[in-house]
């Protein structure tokens, strides 16, 4: 293992970040993962710190592990997840952690076709019938998407997730004003990105901030 492999990520600006993200998505695409940043010595330089430089706000669903996807490693990436990306207080606050903290110069909101929860939604707005316990609160909040998107004339699941991806990164912008002004500053952007699940692709479809 050469030095460089253990030093600090550079300090990248979003497009950077964004252009390590798609290039790593590439690899793994084309079955060639780098599968960097994985060995013991990685793990114990990153014991008292951590510098990462995307944080990945994706779907919990287990086909979208982000630090496979896009071929990363240990302090790569700072990821929270929650069932269809739905933003409540504790993932907007480990948000804005990782801006205001960690100094992390892009977000990823990640998306993905099938996804269950976005089907869930588009089930109950139909029937109006809400589902039990707390999965009626994933619903509530990926409702508003759901509607945009029939209003648009968008019926199928796979172009309902593009809107709510959309639709995600456009509230967390609005919601933070922490995360709003480091936009707004060019030390951060928000980008919404959508996973295709049988070719592995990322791609973006929103985004606020320079890229």
């Amino acid at each position: 293992m050469t030095e460089a492999t253990v030093q600090e990520q550079p300090n990248l600006t979003p497009a950077q970040a964004w252009r390590k993200l798609r290039d790593g998505n590439s690899r793994f695409v084309e079955g060639s993962s780098d599968h960097p940043n994985q060995d013991a010595l990685r793990r114990q330089f990153l014991v008292d710190k951590q510098h990462p430089f995307a944080v990945i706000f994706g779907c919990s669903d287990s086909r979208l592990a982000a630090e496979i996807i896009f071929d990363l490693g240990l302090g790569d990436a700072f990821v929270v997840r929650t069932a269809g990306h739905v933003i409540d207080s504790a993932a907007l606050g480990s948000l804005e952690y990782s801006v205001a903290m960690l100094h992390v110069p892009l977000i990823v909101v990640l998306g993905h076709d099938s996804c269950g929860a976005v089907t869930a939604t588009i089930d109950s707005v139909e029937s109006g019938i809400m589902p039990p316990g707390f999965i009626r609160d994933l619903v509530e909040h990926i409702t508003p998407s759901v509607i945009t998107a029939r209003r648009n004339g968008i019926q199928d699941v796979n172009t309902t997730v593009v809107e709510h991806v959309q639709q995600t990164t456009h509230r967390l912008v609005e919601q933070s004003r922490l995360i709003s002004t480091a936009v707004e500053e060019g030390r951060t952007a928000v980008i919404g990105v959508t996973y295709r699940l049988a070719e592995g692709k990322a791609e973006m479809v929103s985004g606020f901030g320079a890229l």
